[in-house]
């Protein structure tokens, strides 16, 4: 048996420094985000195909520039993200903001102040009317013989060729070449802005050419890899595009849900397994905690390394 040793920490100790130490320790939650900056590290030496799932308010929550910088270090390969995460991309890229609240709130009050609360996060109303307003301009950008068979894919690609922010994940995507995935993306302020024009003009997205262009990397990779944030549609369409190559070879999911309700965002990857999702010899690791604290030290770490 290993033995435990002791986490001893030192004054200017860089990120990955501190996660070496939890590699020593081994153990808890400490010793499985040190595995998964060990298995992130052997994706990109592998040159596994990385898959990025992005649940729950990752963006509006403060990583939106760790995810940007993700794609531009070419730490990703595919993102698959809820509607919503897009939304709140775009919220900023149009000079909207998002801003620190509580979550003891009155939200009679916020709402009578025309503020949005995600937790502890707030968003104003008059930034989504402005979201509004650029989402039909740009909708209408579209040539109208593409509107026709548009996936939810080139929708996405060419909402990034129009945004200027360069902290923006869509844009960062669009020059990167990085297909940005996002299955559920009607069950979000998008998919209701893409409903009022498609009342007055041609527009109709082809879910079933998202499934193609998506099967068609997963054939194509030698090795596929998954880093899941929160768990939802995202990763189940991650987890199910890769059964059809028998399962991805490598896997890191960070989460606060728990497995014994059986929902898929708090089943471990070790389930996945079962289904044929990860392979039986798959490199994964799940790891129970806050996804704003968890994923930046990660992806710190596999910046110092690769530096």
């Amino acid at each position: 048996m290993k033995k435990v040793e002791h986490i001893s920490l030192k004054t200017e100790m860089s990120v990955n420094g501190i996660v070496e130490e939890y590699k020593k320790a081994g153990v808890l939650g400490a010793g499985n985000l040190a595995r998964a900056c060990d298995i992130y590290e052997e994706m990109l030496l592998k040159k596994a195909c990385v898959f990025l799932g992005l649940s729950g308010p990752v963006i509006p929550s403060g990583l939106r520039n760790v995810v940007t910088d993700m794609i531009r270090s070419g730490y990703v390969d595919v993102i698959v993200t809820s509607g919503a995460n897009v939304v709140h991309d775009m919220i900023e890229a149009f000079e909207g903001r998002h801003y620190c609240g509580s979550f003891f709130a009155d939200d009679i009050k916020l709402n009578r102040d025309k503020i949005g609360r995600i937790g502890n996060v707030y968003t104003r109303m008059k930034d989504f009317e402005v979201f509004e307003d650029r989402v039909q301009e740009i909708l209408k950008e579209i040539d109208e013989k593409k509107r026709e068979n548009l996936s939810v894919r080139e929708l996405l690609s060419f909402v990034g060729s129009k945004i200027g922010d360069k902290n923006s994940f869509l844009k960062a995507a669009f020059e990167h070449n990085v297909p940005v995935f996002s299955p559920g993306i009607v069950d979000s302020m998008l998919g209701l802005q893409l409903f009022f024009f498609a009342e007055r003009n041609r527009m109709v997205l082809n879910v079933v050419k998202d499934m193609k262009e998506l099967s068609d990397i997963v054939f194509d990779a030698k090795k596929t890899g998954a880093v899941i944030l929160g768990g939802g549609v995202p990763k189940h369409y991650i987890l199910g595009a890769n059964l059809l190559r028998d399962g991805i070879d490598y896997g890191i999911q960070m989460t606060l849900d728990r497995e014994e309700a059986g929902s898929l965002s708090g089943a471990r990857l070790e389930e996945g397994i079962s289904w044929g999702k990860a392979r039986a010899e798959s490199r994964i690791v799940s790891v129970v905690g806050d996804v704003t604290i968890l994923f930046p030290i990660m992806v710190a770490s596999i910046k110092e390394r690769f530096r």
